[in-house]
């Protein structure tokens, strides 16, 4: 391989000097850089030719979400069962065909899921479900229990990293010696699996990126012979960029290498599961699969150990925006993040590609102007053809997919236009009351602005914003009913207990409840009377400052129009956040008798 420097700056006169012009000295470092040696000096692939910058992504591989196995491993909480099966599901709903659902040799949560899998019969059956173990026999064991009786097809995965560093440092064996030991893993999992028809195999080369390409090509070799794979039985051959550690091209020529040389080609599956090191996780995934891969793993919005795994999302959505279908449904992507962002406890960030809060708002007057003159456009040519917007190619400025694609509405787009209005409005909020509106409240709050000044026709000043909130979200509680007439907690010997009083329509209705808060008794009450209260996310912030100011409970709650507000305000945290449920309550009451 060469090395691409620089070339210096030259004039017909000759080179220019690097020290004459101040913009091309070096700058100086103190950061030890001299520590790390480049990755063509530790693992070169022997391509002088490569087709892979010629293809074109014209169709979508294979996608494997790991979010419940890798991305799990990640979480500073991992999934509890409740939040795992709606994980699952959200991604079932999405049209994934093959999900790893879990490792469950490494922890009873995950075996157990497996075994819900089994017997409950959650996964439909043309959904794959893949489960992770590593190349020693008594795990082997545990994963092929875990199994039986799963009716759907299953890919049981084994790794092993074989990278010289690992087979030093951590696993301290030879080449040789860790190529004997994955070949014992791979014929127990044949011994114990290979004769149950619903099941397939995969193996990972763990640390594949830093690891000699013959010797990989070597194991891999000898796994599919040893799993006998044929084109009606193909065995997975994934190789991970487990650590990235190189520009995506190089990943790029690995695969296209061990595309051009493994044994048995049409009896195999060659998939990647690059991760987000070097911050070029999608470049590599996207680059591999013109290099030959047919699958991709990775995690719905890229969550994963260190700086994350590869992100489906931003691959799919990408191939949608080149025209190609993902085979994948985003239709409603804001759903999906909800849902993505209550099981990993992660919020999702607003500049995340696509499904950021902020990916569709331009602050920019330039990119406004040219947004609308896109709009425009957009409308005339449809109304000049006879055909629904829909229909007609999108090309508008500045937006690479029409967001109603996934779901968005025009109004943060095209107002916000005002999403500098926006910004106003938290803005006046924030400097006159001290009160601090979550990025998607902004929104939201922003509609009812909106309705206020549509019919005054005034000015809106900081104290009229907070009417209009008080309107909106603070007296949602007197509407429909319901009112919290007393609570009281106890705690004996480490058991907790919580009395709570409702008054629903003139009625009382007392009950107690063990194990849990009063705002988690709140909602048990609440949902004993049939109102159930599903809880996005609790804000906290404060109305005033010293001495005189109120807590501010901001509380995000699903109903069955989306997403919605509530709010709650007292002296106390605690009472603001009671006040915000049964504001929530009323709502989905009200919406419940509409």
């Amino acid at each position: 391989m060469t090395t691409t420097s620089f070339p210096r700056l030259s004039t017909p006169a000759g080179p220019i000097p690097l020290q004459a012009p101040f913009w091309n000295r070096q700058r100086h470092s103190s950061m030890p850089s001299h520590r790390y040696r480049d990755v063509y000096s530790r693992v070169e692939v022997p391509q002088t030719e490569r087709d892979w910058p010629a293809n074109r992504l014209t169709a979508a591989p294979l996608w494997v979400p790991v979010d419940l196995r890798d991305g799990n491993q990640a979480l500073a909480e991992p999934m509890d069962p409740a939040r795992k099966r709606r994980f699952f599901e959200l991604m079932v709903t999405m049209g994934y065909k093959e999900i790893e659902v879990g490792y469950p040799s490494a922890s009873q949560t995950d075996y157990d899921f497996v075994r819900l899998i089994a017997e409950g019969g959650i996964a439909p059956d043309d959904v794959t479900v893949v489960v992770f173990t590593p190349a020693r026999r008594d795990l082997i064991e545990r994963t092929v229990a875990s199994i039986q009786g799963i009716a759907n097809p299953v890919v049981i995965h084994m790794y092993t990293a074989t990278a010289p560093t690992w087979r030093s440092m951590v696993l301290g064996r030879e080449p040789e010696d860790l190529k004997q030991l994955i070949l014992a893993g791979g014929r127990d999992v044949w011994e114990l699996a290979g004769d149950m028809p619903n099941v397939r195999f995969e193996f990972s080369p763990e640390v594949f990126n830093l690891t000699e390409p013959d010797y990989v090509i070597e194991i891999c070799d000898a796994m599919t012979a040893l799993w006998h794979a044929t084109p009606e039985r193909p065995v997975i051959l994934n190789l991970p960029a487990t650590v990235e550690v190189a520009t995506p091209n190089v990943y790029a020529d690995q695969i296209e290498y061990m595309h051009k040389n493994l044994a048995r080609r049409d009896a195999v599956i060659l998939s990647v599961h690059p991760h987000n090191d070097r911050g070029t996780g999608i470049a590599c995934a996207e680059l591999a699969v013109l290099a030959g891969a047919q699958r991709v793993e990775g995690c719905i919005f890229g969550n994963g150990e260190r700086t994350g795994n590869v992100d489906i999302a931003t691959l799919a959505l990408n191939l949608h925006a080149q025209g190609v279908d993902p085979m994948i449904d985003f239709s409603d992507i804001d759903e999906i993040r909800r849902t993505v962002e209550h099981c990993n406890r992660i919020e999702v960030h607003a500049r995340h590609p696509y499904v950021g809060d902020l990916v569709h708002t331009a602050f920019s007057g330039t990119h406004q102007d040219a947004i609308k003159k896109g709009f425009a456009e957009h409308r005339t040519r449809a109304a000049a053809e006879g055909r629904e917007e829909s229909e007609i190619e999108w090309r508008v400025p500045y937006l690479p997919i029409d967001p109603a694609d996934i779901g968005r509405d025009y109004d943060a787009v095209i107002r916000v236009n005002s999403q500098s209005g926006k910004g106003g409005i938290a803005y006046l909020l924030e400097t006159a009351f001290g009160i601090e509106l979550p990025r998607r409240l902004q929104i939201d709050f922003a509609r009812h602005v909106q309705q206020h000044t549509d019919t005054t026709g005034t000015e809106v000043t900081a104290a009229d914003l907070w009417k209009v909130f008080e309107e909106a979200y603070l007296r949602a509680d007197v509407d429909a009913g319901i009112a919290i007439t007393s609570y009281d907690t106890a705690e004996t010997d480490g058991d907790s207990r919580t009395r709570i009083t409702l008054r629903i329509d003139g009625r009382e209705h007392t009950s107690a409840h063990r194990g849990c808060g009063p705002v988690e008794a709140l909602a048990a009450a609440l949902e004993a009377q049939s109102i159930r209260i599903d809880v996005v996310g609790l804000h906290q912030t404060s109305v005033g400052s010293g001495a005189d100011s109120e807590a501010l409970t901001l509380l995000e709650h699903r109903t069955a129009d989306g997403g919605a507000w509530s709010a709650g305000r007292d002296r106390s945290v605690l009472s603001a956040t009671l006040s915000a449920v049964i504001a929530a309550a009323n709502r989905i009451r009200a919406d419940q008798t509409a």
